[in-house]
């Protein structure tokens, strides 16, 4: 492992149009694993670790079958922070069986965490549909699932939640 990071989830509160205030937020403070020795190992920690509470419901019947089906995205952003200092591309693309598939890349090298689901569907992965992405959510921030995911995967990490100030009342 290497440096101290964080993934700051941050609560938002909108004040008037277009004007929005930070009031509090959720932070995980982690340790950073090597890219890429440490790669095979965080892959494994975080398939170890996918439970069906953290897949999206609407794919939780067809995760039953399918360990790996439903969790791209959090996986994938979990991988993508434990190696942020690694600048890998964060892809994303509609695929035949989920709206979308996530995955990371270096260069030509796909790493991809869940891609093993689409072997059961005998179906392929959407790489070739592939594009550089931003992370979905309100101002690209980190998904409190993946937090969660992350703690699990490294139990040292401190996650904790920050208050600013009171929840502002909405004045518009």
């Amino acid at each position: 492992m290497t440096s101290t990071s964080y993934v700051n989830h941050k609560k938002y509160i909108k004040l008037a149009p277009k004007q929005y205030e930070v009031w509090a937020e959720w932070i995980l403070e982690y340790k950073q694993y090597k890219y890429p020795d440490d790669l095979e190992l965080v892959s494994g920690l975080i398939r170890d670790n996918l439970t069906t509470d953290f897949c999206p419901p609407k794919y939780r019947a067809k995760n039953l079958g399918n360990p790996l089906f439903g969790h791209c995205y959090h996986s994938t952003q979990a991988m993508y922070y434990f190696f942020q200092d690694a600048n890998l591309k964060v892809m994303s693309a509609p695929c035949e069986v989920a709206d979308h598939h996530w995955w990371l890349q270096d260069g030509d090298t796909i790493i991809d965490v869940t891609g093993d689901q689409y072997e059961l569907l005998s179906v392929n992965p959407p790489y070739e549909k592939g594009k550089e992405s931003k992370w979905y959510g309100w101002k690209n921030r980190p998904h409190r699932k993946t937090q969660n995911l992350m703690k699990l995967i490294q139990p040292s990490a401190n996650l904790y939640f920050k208050k600013y100030k009171e929840k502002p009342k909405k004045e518009y």
